[in-house]
């Protein structure tokens, strides 16, 4: 397994960031087409076991109640690794990842309750 703190360290310095690790037995939500591009994740707060992050791939976020899966963030290298990078970004910011291209955002709207 991968010390991905280091990076995440970095990925927060380079955005101006707060950093706040993701760890088991955390959960992230993720989506079953992760493997499309871009790679989206966005943080809400932490709360009851999640970690805050929910992850999917493609241009659509789904509204459908079953989009995203629970997985614990100790399956998330193996399953969708190019997402361990951002792990310590704090709730509210987000990052899409296309190729070579990476955007890492501030949206104040995700530090509401109820929105995705």
């Amino acid at each position: 397994m991968t010390d991905w703190l280091p990076r995440q360290l970095e990925i927060c310095e380079r955005y101006g960031a707060s950093f706040l690790p993701s760890s088991d037995p955390e959960k992230v939500g993720i989506a079953r087409n992760t493997t499309l591009r871009p790679l989206n994740g966005l943080r809400h707060p932490p709360e009851s076991g999640t970690s805050g992050w929910y992850l999917w791939g493609g241009r659509e976020l789904s509204q459908s109640p079953d989009f995203f899966q629970a997985l614990h963030i100790s399956h998330l290298e193996e399953t969708c690794p190019m997402a361990m990078p951002f792990l310590g970004l704090a709730p509210g910011w987000r990052f899409l990842v296309d190729g070579d291209q990476v955007d890492v955002w501030f949206d104040p709207t995700l530090l509401q309750t109820g929105i995705r």
